[in-house]
C-alpha cells in the first residue's frame, strides 16, 4: 500500500487519475494536453501510477490506452475509511435506539 499513497501524493499524478476517470482509454499524448510539462515527464509519472497498478494499460496495436484501476482505491477506502463508517453507523444506530427509549418512556408515562 506504500506504493499506492506514493503515487497519490503527487498533484500531477491525481490530475492524470482524474483525467482517466473522466475519459478512460488515454494515450501518453491525450493525458499530456494542456499539461506545463514534457512529455518524458508525464511517462515518468504513469510509470509510477502503473507500478502502484493504480492505472491499467491496453495496447492496441501501436497505441497505448491508460485506465484508471479502481481496486486499489477501493482496498484503501475499505481498510481505512471503512473503520470509520463502522463507528459511524454504530453511532447512528444507538442514537435511534435512545429515540426510541425515550420514546417509550414517554408513552409509559401518558398511560
Amino acid at each position: 500500500m506504500t506504493d499506492i499513497f506514493y503515487a497519490l501524493a503527487d498533484p500531477t499524478r491525481r490530475e492524470l487519475l482524474d483525467r482517466m476517470f473522466g475519459a478512460g482509454g488515454l494515450t501518453l499524448t491525450q493525458l499530456c494536453e494542456d499539461l506545463p510539462m514534457s512529455r518524458q515527464a508525464v511517462a515518468k509519472h504513469l510509470a509510477v501510477l502503473e507500478a502502484a497498478e493504480l492505472v491499467a494499460v491496453r495496447w492496441r496495436g501501436r497505441s497505448k490506452h491508460h485506465y484508471l484501476n479502481p481496486v486499489p482505491l477501493a482496498k484503501i477506502v475499505h481498510r481505512w475509511v471503512g473503520k470509520f463508517e463502522d463507528v459511524r453507523i454504530e453511532a447512528l444506530a444507538g442514537f435511534a435506539e435512545d429515540i426510541e427509549n425515550r420514546d417509550q418512556d414517554k408513552e409509559k408515562r401518558r398511560a
